[in-house]
């Protein structure tokens, strides 16, 4: 079955760093990627970064690309997040979930997600 369980929220000051992970048991990364996406109470699930292992390739949004590098490693099955420069307009709830890249970052085109990490930054 797939399972993908998520860890390393939690509250930084503004300017620190977080790492979130997401451990993918029975998804096979060489035909689906995974996709990360935050989501604020009261506001669509937004699609920030995907990294795909098939395509020896990631994709960030304009508002992270900066600041956040995801990554994955087909042998451990994991993928993570790493965030750098956190601003209070980044807190949300983190969610990873299996994807395609190529499609896009519609959280619509995702399924079998995690079940989320809150990442709280303070002013």
């Amino acid at each position: 079955e797939v399972q993908l369980v998520q860890s390393g929220g939690g509250l930084v000051q503004a300017g620190g760093s977080l790492r979130l992970s997401c451990a993918a048991s029975g998804v096979n990364f060489d035909v689906e990627d995974i996709g990360w996406f935050r989501q604020v109470p009261g506001r669509e699930r937004e699609g920030i970064s995907c990294v795909s292992i098939r395509d020896n390739s990631t994709y960030s949004t304009d508002s992270v690309a900066d600041r956040f590098t995801a990554s994955a490693d087909n042998v451990q099955n994991m993928a993570w997040l790493q965030m750098d420069s956190l601003k209070p307009g980044d807190t949300a709830v983190y969610y990873c979930a299996v994807g395609a890249c190529w499609l896009g970052l519609s959280a619509d085109r995702f399924g079998n997600w995690g079940q989320g990490t809150q990442v709280t930054v303070s002013s």
